[in-house]
This record gives structure tokens, C-alpha cells and sequence, in this order.
């Protein structure tokens, strides 16, 4: 059966228009198809305070050698054991006990959507909270992030450690660092998965500083989502993907 030449060109344009999404987001989020994510933060049991209390009243009394030791540690990770904690062996294992059973708790629901925008670039909007992303434009030929404050350029990758806060999920990461009279001011942000592949995550920071160490911004948020078909929200019939309200 021979099919009309029109339709050869048309299927080639689908194909090739669906490969047009940048490399990055391969894996993790597709073209106009909204997904249900989940802001949170990671929350231990209370029972880790009573160990925390002690290394920073430990910490306290030999400041400069907690942050040089600090600084020698995983990212994100406990300390590794030095008497100096304040802890006991007994108590740091305690303490390491309760840091495996920490969880992520869910703060607010929110929508994402991956879309092509003016330009060629590319733009992760969010509803709610995670808004704030929806001011990034992605520039694939430069792999680069735009935003208001300037250009994110791709840093180190990320694998991080079991041990680490979010746990065990590896990515890509964009900086930008900016230092004038009037202060500092540093925007990351990171897209990712864990290492059990069931979801997507997306870490955000911005920080301003002033001149006079005044705390100007200090804003984070992770989303969490599910990857795959198991995160994408189902329209009503008749509708068609990606006509989903805007975020």
C-alpha cells in the first residue's frame, strides 16, 4: 500500500520535531506534557535534635576547627566521626541511625511543563511555588540557562552520595555567581534523578547578599516528580495533550 507523499513529510516533521528537545531533559521530561510534581523538604526524626544540639554546642566553643573540618566532608552528608563533635561513638551511631530514616515531606503540589519558547530556548514552567523556575530559558546552543539576574553556566555534574540529604540521585547543574559594590548574588539550579529512576528532581537556590553581609534573598525549593507515565496528568477526553491550562 502506498501512502500519499504528504503523509511521509508530515510523519517526518513529527519525528523530527519530537527530537528537537534538548539532550538534557531526555529521561526526565517531554514536550508540552504536563506532570504532577511535589515541593518538600527532607525532615529527619526529632529524636536526631538532641545530637545536633550537642555538635553545635561543641562546634561553638572551637569555631575556626568545625569549619575547616566541615569543609573537608561530602556535601550534604553527616561529618565523619572526630571526638570533637561533642558525641559519644555510641551517640554518633545513634545519630547516623536516625539520619537514614529521614523522608521527604511533601509542602505544596504543583504542575510542570516543558515548552519550546520564543527564540529556540527552552522553559520548565511551574505552578504555585515552583514558579520561580519559569523566569529560566534554556539556550541549547550555548548550554546555558537565562534568567533575570544573567547567564547559568553548566557546571561540575552531580552524584550524590546515599548519605547525602536528598539521598543518592546524580544530574547537571547551572551556576551563576555575580559580585558588584552593592553585593553577591549566586542562582543554581540542577535537573536530575534518583537512583531508583521513579523520579525526576529539580533543585533551585538563589542567594543575594549585600555589600554590609545583609541576607538580602535566600530562596530554595526541590520538586520532586515521577518519572515517566506515572507522573503525567490525565486530560478529559476529547482533549488533547499539552492543552492543559497554563502554569
Amino acid at each position: 500500500m502506498k501512502f500519499p507523499a504528504f503523509l511521509l513529510v508530515a510523519s517526518f516533521l513529527v519525528s523530527a520535531h519530537a527530537a528537537e528537545v534538548p539532550k538534557i531533559f531526555s529521561g526526565l521530561l517531554e514536550k508540552d506534557i504536563p506532570v504532577r510534581g511535589q515541593i518538600g523538604v527532607v525532615i529527619p526524626p526529632p529524636e536526631i535534635d538532641q545530637y545536633v544540639s550537642k555538635v553545635e554546642k561543641a562546634a561553638s566553643k572551637d569555631q575556626k576547627w568545625f569549619r575547616e573540618f566541615s569543609a573537608q566532608a561530602k556535601p550534604g552528608a553527616p561529618l565523619p566521626y572526630h571526638e570533637k563533635l561533642g558525641l559519644t561513638k555510641e551517640e554518633y551511631e545513634e545519630y547516623l541511625k536516625l539520619w537514614a530514616k529521614r523522608e521527604f515531606k511533601p509542602v505544596e503540589e504543583v504542575m510542570l511543563l516543558l515548552r519550546e519558547s520564543a527564540g529556540g530556548t527552552w522553559a520548565v514552567t511551574g505552578t504555585g511555588g515552583a514558579s520561580t523556575i519559569s523566569t529560566l530559558r534554556y539556550v541549547e546552543k550555548d548550554d546555558v540557562f537565562r534568567s533575570p539576574n544573567g547567564e547559568l553556566k553548566r557546571i561540575d555534574d552531580i552524584k550524590a552520595d546515599p548519605e547525602s540529604i536528598l539521598g543518592a540521585w546524580s544530574g547537571i547543574e547551572w551556576r551563576f555567581e555575580e559580585e558588584t559594590g552593592l553585593g553577591k548574588t549566586k542562582e543554581n539550579v540542577a535537573f536530575g534523578k534518583f537512583d531508583d529512576n521513579k523520579f525526576g528532581l529539580i533543585v533551585y537556590r538563589v542567594q543575594e547578599v549585600s555589600s554590609e553581609g545583609t541576607r538580602l534573598i535566600d530562596k530554595s525549593i526541590v520538586i520532586r516528580y515521577a518519572l515517566g507515565k506515572a507522573g503525567h496528568i490525565k486530560e478529559p477526553a476529547g482533549k488533547k495533550t499539552g492543552t492543559a491550562p497554563k502554569p
